[in-house]
């Protein structure tokens, strides 16, 4: 993926929490973007009336979603306006839109702001934490997201192409499988479906990768489904952690992590969790 494909993936992430904070708050306004060149560029747009919104871009420190992201927490004003607490160099923007009311939500990955996300109203509003919490919760998926995204690029780089024929090295096929593995289990602690469901794209394509150069299958792939659960035990068995290390891991009991191995072997036809892995990697269930 090229940086610009990056970009344009992340910018997709941003419409769709601006429109899940417009959904989730009282907010009739949003919008939101994350930092290019230093500066936060507002990339998506909910409920605005006017195109007075459009360029707007946040340079740190300065307006409300500058010192928000600065401060590296929530910042409002119920009215916008009159605000002393902020420099006015967006008032073109906001004030153009008619927007009275403003909350600016940072978006913070491993201490660092990432971007801003703002809900606001025309005229005079109380915001208080009704709506500051589900604004702040957004924000804070939008990081979450961005932190595996990060991960699992930094470890992808490190990868060869593809395209480009030699097989993984025994070094970066280990990454691989250690970056899938995580990948799973920050997905079991994630409850937000629309994410869980991007994390598990993100997990066909490491998948996919540890097929490069592999010679081509002359014997049919049994159709076989394991749970996620399974898929996860499984994969954090297979970096050879123990059955109390991988509950630890996955908040699981050790029984219960033992049942989910038993149910994986017995799907694979495997007497033992070094063959199930095997299995599992051969039929192209685990990288």
């Amino acid at each position: 993926m090229t940086l610009q494909e990056q970009l344009a993936d992340d910018r997709r992430l941003v419409a769709e929490a601006v429109r899940a904070l417009s959904r989730r708050t009282r907010f009739p306004i949003a919008f939101g973007g994350l930092i290019e060149n230093g500066t936060a560029r507002m990339s998506a747009f909910f409920g605005n009336h006017t195109d007075s919104l459009d360029g707007l871009a946040v340079r740190p420190e300065r307006g409300l979603g500058g010192r928000a992201m600065i401060e590296m927490r929530p910042r409002m004003t119920g009215d916008y306006r009159t605000a002393r607490q902020i420099t006015h160099d967006y008032d073109g923007y906001i004030l153009g839109e008619g927007i009275g009311t403003l909350i600016a939500a940072p978006i913070v990955v491993d201490g660092k702001p990432r971007g801003v996300l703002y809900g606001g109203a025309w005229g005079r509003w109380n915001i208080g934490g009704v709506a500051a919490a589900p604004a702040v919760r957004v924000a804070d998926e939008v990081a979450a997201e961005l932190s595996v995204r990060d991960e699992t690029r930094r470890r992808l780089s490190g990868l060869q192409d593809a395209d480009a024929g030699p097989a993984l090295s025994p070094g970066h096929r280990e990454e691989l499988r250690e970056s899938y593995a995580e990948l799973r289990r920050i997905a079991a602690d994630i409850d937000d479906a629309d994410i869980r469901a991007r994390l598990a794209d993100v997990e066909r394509r490491l998948a996919a990768l540890s097929g490069i150069a592999q010679a081509p299958r002359t014997e049919p792939v049994p159709q076989i489904r394991l749970s996620p659960r399974e898929v996860d035990v499984l994969a954090r068995a297979a970096l050879g952690e123990t059955n109390a290390e991988i509950g630890a891991l996955l908040g699981l009991r050790e029984g219960t992590v033992k049942a989910y191995l038993s149910a994986a072997m017995a799907k694979l036809d495997a007497s033992t969790r070094h063959a199930a892995v095997v299995r599992a990697r051969k039929w192209g269930l685990l990288p």
